[in-house]
């Protein structure tokens, strides 16, 4: 008999600290002068009393694991119970949101996809402001642990790759699931201080300089203005930019460099092929720029720069309206937003692995055509893969495809156009935020959409966040699920 208790204990846990983390809005609220703390107030002990509850009714079913379909379970439970607590401040506060847009925001945010249905976000009362910026703080950082600590054990989408990489320092074993959760949690509020103090110091207010460090280090994409990042051309780009790059690489090898391992960051392939893909795509869109319109060429390479990283690594920024840049420049933005960054990172879409798998497996089969008799093994950073990671990976693909096919067919059927639906589709499924078009583009917002396309995309931002295996951290010390199994550094995929 399937035992739902193990799940709704967590679930219930996880409500009960959401609620826990509406105080810090609270306080600033308080500090503004608005009169818009009462609403933090009542939205934190009506979440906190909640997931209380459901913890304590639960609590006699706890055991020492879960099983595989109890960790989906929760997983699917959490994107949806967490949405629904983190919406109601936007339905008491200033924004006075109908619940379908408070719940699109705090699903948008909590699975760091950052598309908006609010406007008017220059004049919304701080503590509004630092909620959305929280949600996907938080979201952020659950991306990272489960990606290290869970998908590895339950074979999704290829990760049981990264079993050894969680776990093993190039030879030295590290500590098992919770010590590197616990280290990944240090470096990940490590960097979001370090981007505070440099947004601050290139001369963001400190306010602006927080919220925005919380949602560029979970590769989030919500701003305090309309604008987006169009309010801060200049120097906080490149501060932008370098933490977002930041963001999208494995943490893990950041747990590696601070136990003092400083080559293992540029000894990965996946971050190679990361940071060569932004170059090429940086150099393509500062070339055009540069040839078409008449920009400065410290320009053209700065918002290329800003804007490639911002939609590559699924953050969703817009420091300029690119649907200005032709035809060309728009396509490349479409399919840049289905690469992503690496994996155990904030960052949203496929990753890159996934495309250097699949590569990999293109070449193994065309060399077997080549030479039917041949045995060729496919391989991974000099490693071999084995059959049950390739066919993993292209599970994921076909499942993202197909996803993505549907949800741009049913999104056409409530009456939006093409571009709109196809666009809005694989921003909600690839987690990048803005889509296509004059309507949900970089100068637009999802609030003019009908009720049933924003069901349809909240659905679609819950698959592309169930996909990936999004949980919040909090799971790991609570769920009793079992640490990933280390593996010796000499054959690495051994138990795999």
């Amino acid at each position: 008999m399937f035992d739902i208790r193990p799940v709704t204990y967590v679930i219930g846990l996880l409500v009960a600290i959401l609620g826990a983390t509406m105080i810090l809005p609270m306080l600033v609220d308080l500090a503004e002068g608005r009169g818009e703390w009462p609403v933090f107030l009542q939205s934190s002990v009506l979440t906190m009393f909640s997931g209380g509850l459901i913890a304590l009714a639960s609590a006699n079913g706890v055991k020492e694991g879960l099983t595989i379909q109890q960790t989906f379970l929760l997983t699917t439970g959490v994107w949806v119970a967490l949405p629904f607590f983190g919406a109601i401040p936007f339905v008491l506060g200033a924004t006075e949101a109908r619940f379908i847009d408070a719940f699109f925001e705090a699903m948008s945010g909590l699975t760091t996809t950052g598309s908006t249905v609010f406007s008017g976000l220059d004049d919304l009362p701080k503590g509004i402001l630092l909620w959305r910026g929280l949600l996907q703080w938080l979201g952020g950082i659950g991306i990272i642990v489960v990606a290290m600590v869970f998908l590895p054990e339950l074979r999704v989408g290829g990760m049981q790759i990264f079993r050894s990489e969680a776990f093993d320092t190039m030879g030295k074993i590290l500590p098992r699931a919770t010590q590197i959760s616990a280290s990944i949690s240090t470096i990940y509020i490590a960097i979001t201080i370090a981007c505070t103090m440099s947004y601050y110091i290139v001369g963001m207010g400190f306010f602006d300089a927080t919220v925005h460090a919380l949602t560029t280090v979970s590769t989030g994409g919500f701003s305090n203005y309309d604008a987006s990042f169009g309010v801060f051309q200049g120097p906080a780009e490149y501060v932008a930019a370098a933490f977002m790059i930041a963001a999208a690489l494995p943490f893990v090898r950041f747990v590696q460099m601070s136990r003092g391992n400083y080559e293992v960051l540029w000894k990965d392939s996946q971050i190679r092929a990361f940071v060569a893909t932004i170059a090429v795509l940086v150099a393509i869109t500062a070339f055009t720029l540069t040839r078409i319109f008449p920009h400065h060429p410290e320009q053209a390479f700065r918002e290329a720069l800003f804007n490639i990283v911002s939609i590559m690594t699924g953050t969703g920024y817009a420091s300029v309206n690119y649907m200005l840049w032709g035809p060309f420049l728009i396509a490349i933005f479409f399919f840049i937003g289905l690469i992503g960054g690496c994996a155990g990172s904030t960052s949203c879409s496929i990753k890159i692995f996934r495309y250097q798998l699949l590569f990999t497996s293109i070449k193994v089969q065309l060399r077997k055509i080549r030479s039917p008799h041949g045995i060729f093994m496919p391989r991974y950073a000099g490693r071999p893969v084995g059959e049950d990671v390739m066919n993993s990976v292209i599970s994921f693909f076909v499942f993202f495809v197909i996803s993505l096919g549907v949800l741009s067919v049913a999104l056409s059927m409530t009456g939006l156009d093409l571009i709109t639906s196809v666009s809005g589709a694989a921003a909600a499924l690839a987690n990048i935020g803005p889509g296509l078009g004059p309507e949900i583009g970089p100068a637009g917002n999802f609030a003019g959409l009908n009720d049933t396309a924003k069901w349809m995309l909240s659905l679609g931002m819950l698959v592309g966040g169930w996909s990936f295996l999004r949980s919040t951290p909090s799971s790991l010390s609570t769920s009793g699920v079992r640490d990933p199994v280390s593996v010796s550094a000499e054959n690495p995929f051994e138990r795999v």
